[in-house]
C-alpha cells in the first residue's frame, strides 16, 4: 500500500501571505507618489477635474495631490498650504503603515483594547475631518482652502 505523505508548507509561507496586503498597499502608495512627483498636479487638468471643486466646494482631499507633489520636493510649507490635514496626518499614516507591516511580519495579532483605541481614534479623526471640511468652506476658514 502506498502512503500519501502531506508535506508541511515551506517555512515562511504564512509570513509571505501575511505580508502581501501591507506590501501591496505600501507599493501602491509608493507608485502613486512617484506618479504625482513626475506629473505635476499644479498644472490645471493634469489629473482631471475634482468633482467637489466642480460642484463649488472643497472636500477634505482637495489639494491632496498638490500636497503630495510638494512633499516629494520637500516643500512642507507649500504642502501644508495645499492641504493642511494631509501634512498633519502623514506621520500618523506612516506610523500605522509601519506598524501594520511589522505586525504582519511577526504575526502579532492586536487585542481587543487595541481595537477599542483604534475605534476611538477613527471616530475622532472622522469628526476632525468633517470639521475641517466645513471650516474650509466657510469664509472664516478660507485660509484652509487649497
Amino acid at each position: 500500500m502506498s502512503q500519501h505523505l502531506v508535506e508541511a508548507p515551506p517555512q515562511g509561507t504564512a509570513r509571505g501571505r501575511r505580508m502581501l496586503a501591507p506590501l501591496a498597499t505600501i507599493g501602491g502608495l509608493g507608485l502613486a507618489t512617484i506618479a504625482l512627483h513626475l506629473r505635476d498636479p499644479h498644472e490645471s487638468g493634469s489629473w482631471g477635474l475634482c468633482p467637489s471643486a466642480a460642484l463649488g466646494f472643497w472636500c477634505p482631499g482637495c489639494g491632496g495631490l498638490r500636497g503630495v507633489n510638494d512633499l516629494t520636493d520637500l516643500r512642507i510649507v507649500d504642502a501644508a498650504s495645499s492641504n493642511l490635514v494631509l501634512v498633519l496626518a502623514m506621520p500618523v499614516m506612516i506610523f500605522l503603515l509601519g506598524r501594520w507591516a511589522l505586525d504582519s511580519w511577526s504575526g502579532r495579532v492586536r487585542g481587543p483594547m487595541d481595537h477599542r483605541v483604534s475605534a476611538v481614534l477613527l471616530t475622532l479623526s472622522l469628526t476632525a475631518l468633517a470639521a475641517f471640511t466645513v471650516l474650509r468652506n466657510l469664509p472664516a476658514g478660507s485660509w484652509l482652502a487649497p
